[in-house]
């Protein structure tokens, strides 16, 4: 570990748009904001999110990509890297090269976590190349610690009913990533949205009212945030809790100002003191059946 830092680094792999708050943009931001220095790999560039309006895509070739993050696992500073988060790829072949370094820095120390944000696609389906969403699941999600899929993409993944929330913990179980943060779970209360965790442990639902405000970015923030909190050593009742709601209050602010990004630079004391109310209950977790 560095002696410039208490808090070890985070290395964090995903997009990087120009104008707008997601990707790398609401990662970087987030864990620099709460002491975690950040080493960022971007695996396109974007002017911003193809959501506003037509966007040139820059992806790095995959040699140079390759190479790139090759480098990150020969880093002398390697011993300072507490984690990996990865989210959206420019090309199904960045997987590769991403695995490779998970191994390398697992290798050096199994105490590292991987959180895997599988970034493909929303309720109106995939939004990425089917080659890169297949490359995501087989290649990277065996690797993670952490996952984050919203419900869509739980079910792309798992191939797998997701109607409730039992069926959503069924799936998540499928997947085989000891622990799971789904978001856009079902919410128990009217007018409301969940975000459902499972570990070995247990089953922790955590909602709050539905925003309708910019949801582009996050996923990377709930990923950045979830990932601060596990490194800080905190229960898994209290990372999800206080993850939500900053992300929660986070919307809430950029939809009372009309804003159609999340606005991180004016919100960043949600990020560290959240003021927002969440809903928490533990759900019954449904009894696996062992194989005859």
């Amino acid at each position: 570990m560095s002696s410039a830092s208490s808090k070890p680094a985070v290395i964090v792999i995903s997009s990087h748009v120009a104008r707008g708050t997601v990707g790398n943009r609401a990662a970087v931001f987030a864990l620099e904001s709460l002491g975690f220095p950040v080493w960022a790999v971007p695996t396109i560039i974007l002017p911003w999110h193809p959501g506003h309006g037509r966007a040139t895509r820059i992806v790095p070739d995959n040699k140079s990509f390759a190479s790139l993050v090759g480098d990150l696992g020969k880093a002398r500073w390697l011993p300072e890297v507490g984690a990996i988060i990865t989210g959206y790829l420019g090309d199904a072949a960045q997987a590769d090269a991403i695995a490779s370094l998970v191994k390398i820095v697992k290798t050096s120390n199994p105490r590292i976590l991987y959180l895997c944000d599988p970034v493909i696609g929303d309720a109106n389906g995939l939004y990425v190349p089917e080659a890169t969403a297949i490359a995501i699941r087989d290649k990277l999600l065996p690797l993670a610690d952490v996952t984050t899929p919203n419900r869509f993409e739980l079910a792309w993944l798992t191939g797998m009913s997701v109607a409730d929330n039992s069926a959503i913990i069924s799936a998540a179980q499928k997947l085989g990533v000891e622990r799971t943060l789904v978001t856009t779970a079902h919410g128990m209360l009217a007018g409301s949205i969940g975000n459902l965790f499972l570990s070995p442990k247990s089953a922790l639902l955590a909602e709050h009212r539905m925003v309708d405000g910019p949801s582009n970015g996050l996923g990377d923030l709930t990923s950045a945030l979830f990932m601060s909190h596990l490194l800080l050593n905190e229960s898994e009742e209290r990372a999800l809790k206080a993850t939500v709601a900053s992300v929660f209050e986070v919307m809430a602010r950029a939809a009372k100002r009309a804003s159609d990004e999340i606005m991180l630079a004016e919100d960043a004391n949600s990020l560290a003191h959240p003021m927002a109310m969440v809903q928490m209950r533990r759900l019954a977790m449904p009894v696996r059946k062992e194989p005859a």
